[in-house]
């Protein structure tokens, strides 16, 4: 009988732990290990932070929901991977040996690398479920005493679209309370146009939110190399193409909420060998790691080159398809070494998004994620609004329930009306 670890209980984690107790049945042991007492839905934070969302409403008990289903969950931080004799320290002093460690942990929030950024700092964060929660007070100050905001995405962000997100609800939200007139907002990215999305653009993204935030009287600053944070004031490096400082800002608020960079959570980036230098696991084709082979990786904190280098370092998004389609590759590939196999499977590396910007949104399909592509295709409407809200209950319906089935699949591609991938 092997053990079969999944470090991580987020959106690529607990699909796979679902998906590979399915697989295993009692024939071998799932566990999997988080700090975190509930899943949280990632997608739904930007809602929270206005007060549209609780936190009650985006999250799912893990003990009751993975003993349900025969699943193991230790609740608990991972200290240390030892990787070369297979265990695992875990901060409640308990040793947890495996014969597989899947890696889903997300990435650590580097809000360091920016000083005065982040929570503890001067600036909001909607990149936790916790962080959207202390954004909601910061968002109930704002609406008792409006005044400048800035919304964006520091370097070496990788994940743009949740800011843009952002920006939009917020707009709707201070819309809604008739405050809007009083909140002037800069939108503030790494990204080298409007747009880009740390994808090259996905067809005409740069027209389309371009006007968007025109049309909704948000300035934006691109190649925005945010330097420091001070309490109600943001310095920021303006700059050209070639990297050269282009014009210095220094942009007063009194609300801010900015993505920061993302690197490797502790733990795993130093184990020696597991990681690219800014602590993100390499993998090859099939989800493992080249030099612990019992070790595989799915989401956020998997190394993916940028699309391109960028004159502010940039990183490349992991969307929500892209890491259902690596768990599932991941369950597919173990089954394989329990049966005596090599692996075969690969992750479907395509971008689907839906993009929520208050009273309407945004879609866009990349294939394959990093051009050239087959498929480029970006819609906007209110349908996208009402798909992205329909989702959102269905996900977590199906964790609740400890669905299996590939959930990103069955929804939205069936709301945009696609019927098949390529890879």
């Amino acid at each position: 009988m092997s053990h079969i670890v999944i470090m991580g209980a987020g959106v690529g984690g607990l699909p796979c732990a679902f998906e590979m107790k399915e697989a295993v049945g009692k024939a071998h042991d799932v566990t999997v290990i988080d700090e975190r007492e509930d899943f949280q839905f990632t997608p739904s934070n930007p809602w929270v932070a206005v007060g549209w969302r609780s936190k009650k409403e985006i999250s799912v008990p893990l003990a009751h929901t993975l003993h349900r289903r025969k699943i193991k969950y230790i609740h608990s931080r991972v200290d240390k991977i030892n990787a070369e004799d297979n265990s695992l320290e875990l901060l409640n002093g308990m040793t947890v040996n495996y014969d597989y460690l899947v890696i889903a942990t997300g990435p650590r929030l580097a809000f360091e690398e920016v000083p005065g950024s982040g929570p503890n700092g001067f600036t909001s964060s909607i990149c936790t479920t916790d962080h959207a929660v202390d954004a909601t007070a910061a968002y109930d100050k704002l609406v008792n005493n409006p005044g400048p905001v800035v919304i964006g995405a520091m370097p070496f962000a990788s994940c743009f679209g949740p800011a843009y997100e952002f920006a939009f609800i917020l707009d709707c939200a201070l819309r809604k309370k008739k405050i809007r007139n009083k909140v002037p907002m800069t939108f503030v990215t790494s990204e080298p146009y409007i747009g880009h999305l740390g994808l090259g653009g996905v067809g005409d993204s740069k027209g389309m939110l371009e006007s968007d935030l025109r049309t909704h009287n948000i300035k934006f600053i691109t190649n925005a190399k945010t330097t420091r944070v001070e309490n109600g004031m943001m310095f920021v490096d303006e700059l050209d193409d070639n990297g050269d400082i282009k014009k210095q800002h220094e942009i007063p608020f009194v609300y801010s909420m900015m993505l920061p960079a993302f690197k490797g959570v502790d733990a795993v980036a130093s184990v020696e060998g597991l990681c690219n230098p800014r602590g993100f696991v390499m993998i090859d084709e099939y989800q493992r790691n080249p030099k612990y082979q019992n070790i595989y990786s799915s989401g956020v904190c998997v190394a993916i080159p940028p699309v391109e280098a960028t004159p502010v370092p940039t990183g490349a998004p992991k969307t929500g398809y892209m890491i259902e389609t690596m768990s599932t590759a991941i369950v597919h590939n173990i089954m394989h070494e329990l049966r005596g196999e090599e692996p075969e499977t690969c992750g479907t590396w395509n971008a689907i998004c839906l993009a929520d910007m208050g009273d309407t949104g945004a879609a866009f399909v990349a294939l394959p994620q990093i051009p050239p592509r087959n498929v480029t295709w970006f819609k906007k409407g209110k349908w996208v609004h009402k798909a992205k809200v329909g989702f959102e209950k269905y996900f977590i319906r199906k964790m609740r329930k400890g669905n299996t089935d590939p959930l990103y699949e069955k929804f939205i591609l069936k709301v945009l009306g696609i019927t098949k991938l390529q890879k």
